[in-house]
């Protein structure tokens, strides 16, 4: 009775372990999901992320953002010195450049400035 009762107990073990064994992935498919582009989304957050991790700045804004033929270019807006009021902060804007995979490859500050400032390159009023 005992062996019974065992045997239909590992049964019902190997069933229930059946039901939710997933199916493996092939290969084919594996190797897609690795050499997949990334999304835009995906590249922004993940030029923030490591422009503040190289500077220890963090990104207000992103204010440009296209794909070039070796990867992505960014120019993002970054908080380089809080003051009070926050209208006097410095900002600074930098150019961010990324490969296709969305790995940052080079950076730089081309430009800073007051928040509070309107800026006078390219104005196109009077």
């Amino acid at each position: 009775m005992t062996n019974t009762n065992n045997t239909s107990e590992s049964q019902d073990s190997q069933q229930s372990s059946r039901r939710t064994r997933k199916p493996r992935q092939s290969q084919e498919s594996r190797q897609s999901q690795e050499s997949r582009k990334p999304r835009p989304m995906e590249v922004l957050r993940e030029a923030r992320a490591q422009l503040a991790e190289l500077t220890g700045m963090n990104a207000e804004s992103v204010s440009s953002f296209e794909q070039t033929e070796e990867g992505w270019a960014l120019e993002v807006e970054v908080l380089e010195l809080e003051r009070v009021p926050d209208t006097m902060s410095l900002l600074a804007s930098y150019q961010v450049e990324l490969d296709s995979e969305g790995q940052l490859t080079g950076y730089r500050r081309v430009r800073r400035y007051e928040r509070g400032r309107s800026d006078a390159r390219g104005s196109s009023g009077r």
